[in-house]
């Protein structure tokens, strides 16, 4: 699914998007704790893409999955936490401009040895 580049999406375009009529959207919300829109001053909805992204896996995982809503609301929390507890990797700090440049040299090293005619 192509989610368009927008900043806020209106109810009625999260229903085309997810195949979804827009009242199951609103139920979800009530359900689920990562579809959390904002209102408008109008009080229109507007999803976020990251609501869009959310109201799909939800999807997935009810219809396609066969999970129950309690059954997904766990699913969805325990990888919310999975991700939390993930370590980070130990890139070099942006600043340390001497490791970027031998880092470069040697990309560019490779680059030259695989630009190599084979015989």
């Amino acid at each position: 699914m192509l989610i368009p580049d927008k900043l806020y999406f209106r109810i009625g375009e999260v229903a085309r998007l997810c195949r979804l009529p827009a009242y199951v959207l609103r139920f979800w919300e009530t359900e689920f704790s990562q579809l959390k829109p904002t209102k408008s001053s109008t009080g229109q909805r507007m999803y976020r893409r990251n609501d869009v992204e959310a109201a799909l896996e939800i999807k997935r995982l009810l219809y396609h999955e066969g999970l129950t809503i309690p059954g997904a609301r766990q699913h969805l929390l325990a990888e919310r936490k999975a991700a939390r507890n993930q370590t980070a990797l130990p890139f070099a700090a942006p600043r340390d401009q001497e490791g970027l440049r031998r880092v470069r040299i040697g990309l560019k090293e490779l680059l030259a040895l695989l630009s190599k005619p084979r015989r």
